[in-house]
């Protein structure tokens, strides 16, 4: 196998989508467990999309940690990065869904959310020799709410420096992991100095920077080479050094919007490695390159999972060519 050109640092679980829509967690009668967790989704994604990526993170040493490592082992991710506890459980995040296929997270089962695996990430265990030859590190936010993996993620990002890769920040704020929610936006505002590019939903927009304008927020942080707001059904908006821009959502039969966003990372990281960091001075590259992981983002929507739902480069090409828009 190739070496790894993105290292996706953080949290792998099982999703259990309740299978009866628009019921409250009392109600719901059964639970389908799908493997996801923001940065393996995005690893899996980018695999998928024929550029090599490797999951950093920690397990359990428990089945639903090996069925996690050998589900990302058979789509082809790198995993000489996956730590394991032998104390503390494979998280699992049980979650509602509305009519519409939207996502409310119900919490951890039996468990309290610092009592699990992905929480004891060891920063002295990162593997230096992927940071060596890697170009792009994507990280989350969830691993700052506890000691371990909060280290962790500081030491990645020294790595990151060293070695010179790219870092890009999908911010994924789920107050539900945290046990004091309050603190959060300083530990997330810590890491902007060493990013080159933040994605925020409108909503984490709103939260940090109390706008979803994607160059007003580009405008307030130093040294940042792009910011990417996302808003559902409602498209996005973008802002990069000369270019800006906003784009509808592509209109496609929504079943499940677990993983969209990493999808539209993968999807955006994917076109940088492929154009190179100049496309984002061109004003047509840099519109192609965000209609390109819309695209990614939309297309994993219209199946359940996050993983399973993710689009190859071909049906991505596919779905672009039939809509008269091939990047």
């Amino acid at each position: 196998m190739n070496n790894p050109r993105v290292l996706c640092l953080g949290e792998i679980l099982f999703d259990c989508l309740a299978e009866q829509l628009g019921r409250s967690q009392q109600e719901v009668q059964s639970w389908t467990p799908y493997p996801g967790g923001a940065p393996a989704n995005v690893a899996c994604a980018l695999v998928k999309l024929g550029i090599p990526a490797a999951f950093i993170g920690c397990v359990g040493a428990d089945a639903a940690g090996e069925e996690l490592v050998e589900y990302l082992q058979k789509i082809g991710v790198d995993t000489t990065g996956v730590q394991r506890h032998f104390q503390a459980p494979t998280r699992r995040v049980y979650v509602l869904r509305t009519l519409g296929g939207d996502r409310l997270f119900a919490g951890f089962g039996e468990h309290s959310t610092t009592e699990f695996a992905d929480t004891h990430l060891q920063a002295e265990q990162l593997p230096i020799p992927l940071f060596e030859t890697a170009d792009f590190l994507v990280l989350g936010t969830l691993g700052l709410a506890y000691p371990e993996s909060g280290k962790a993620v500081h030491r990645a990002l020294e790595l990151a420096a060293e070695y010179n890769l790219k870092v890009l920040l999908d911010v994924n704020w789920r107050p539900v992991f945290w046990t004091n929610p309050d603190i959060a936006p300083l530990k997330i505002r810590e890491l902007f100095p060493q990013i080159d590019f933040l994605k925020l939903s409108r909503e984490e927009a709103l939260w940090l920077f109390d706008t979803c304008n994607a160059r007003e927020i580009f405008n307030r942080l130093d040294g940042v080479e792009g910011v990417l707001v996302t808003d559902g059904e409602n498209g996005c908006n973008y802002a990069f050094e000369e270019q800006d821009g906003e784009l509808p959502a592509f209109r496609v039969p929504v079943v499940d919007t677990t993983g969209a966003g990493d999808s539209f990372v993968a999807g955006f990281i994917h076109q940088l490695l492929t154009y190179g960091m100049q496309s984002l001075s061109d004003p047509e590259k840099a519109k192609q390159i965000v209609t390109y992981a819309s695209a990614v983002g939309a297309l994993t929507t219209t199946k359940p999972g996050a993983i399973a739902a993710q689009p190859t480069l071909a049906e991505v090409e596919a779905f672009l060519l039939q809509l008269g828009s091939k990047t």
